[in-house]
């Protein structure tokens, strides 16, 4: 990785232009290439590789899968998902709760919808989980892999932006989870109609998603659910809401070489 800056640009990426996967069970977005959507002008901003927007049905999930040299964070919107893994961690992931998996060296798991409804005799499966799954990359290859997850629910009635996972110094005593990128961090903001407008951190590189609802970005204009705006060159751009929104926001301060 190097760090950089480059001239301020706003690259906005509309919901509908996401590469799409939906395979019954699943219903995923994709802002960057991924599996089998590749596209070679497409495959990161700054840190950030996968940015993914899923929706499993109850009673599905991911089963057992491998991961390597990546630093996942998962935030649900919506529902609930079972966490489990190779190194023994195992945890319940709902709406406010932030989660991050260091994969290192190499770890198994697997994602789950946990929805179920005890209906008469039977389990009835019916309420989907909604979620959004991120990977950057990790300062170094090769470290121990690690799970860690927290309670931060109560931070994000500010309506402010929050810092919920960071490996950048200056956060250390702020961020919910860390991560291993010195160069990263992954604020959310649960906007309300009439606040005061947050104002995006100073940075070479951001990637700004809404989640859910809809905002008003400086120098762009509404922003819709599923909407993104990749900038480069620097951040103090402010947004505000007239519906509630939900919004993602990575700082970093390095992109991947090459």
């Amino acid at each position: 990785m190097t760090a950089a800056l480059t001239p301020p640009r706003l690259d906005v990426r509309r919901a509908d232009d996401r590469f799409k996967t939906n395979v019954g069970w699943l219903d995923s977005k994709h802002s960057f290439s991924f599996s089998n959507h590749y596209d070679p002008a497409n495959t990161h901003h700054g840190v950030l590789m996968v940015n993914n927007d899923d929706i499993v049905d109850p009673g599905q999930g991911f089963d057992t899968h491998p991961h390597q040299d990546m630093e996942i964070v998962t935030w649900v919107l919506q529902g609930s998902l079972v966490h489990q893994d190779s190194m023994g961690h195992s945890g319940v992931i709902y709406p406010g709760l932030a989660q991050r998996m260091s994969a290192g060296t190499g770890i198994l798991h697997s994602e789950k919808n946990d929805s179920w409804r005890l209906q008469g005799d039977a389990d009835e499966h019916r309420d989907p989980v909604h979620f959004i799954q991120m990977w950057v990359v990790p300062d170094e290859a090769g470290i121990t892999p690690g799970y860690e997850q927290l309670e931060i629910d109560h931070e994000l009635l500010t309506g402010g932006l929050v810092p919920v996972a960071s490996g950048m110094p200056g956060h250390a005593d702020h961020s919910a989870i860390r991560i291993k990128n010195k160069y990263a961090a992954m604020h959310v903001a649960r906007l309300q109609p009439g606040q005061a407008p947050i104002t995006l951190p100073d940075a070479p590189f951001l990637h700004v998603f809404v989640a859910r609802g809809e905002a008003s970005l400086e120098g762009v204009g509404i922003l819709a659910e599923g909407d993104a705006v990749r900038l480069s060159g620097g951040g103090g751009q402010q947004m505000t809401t007239d519906t509630g929104a939900e919004i993602i926001v990575w700082e970093m301060h390095a992109q991947i070489a090459g």
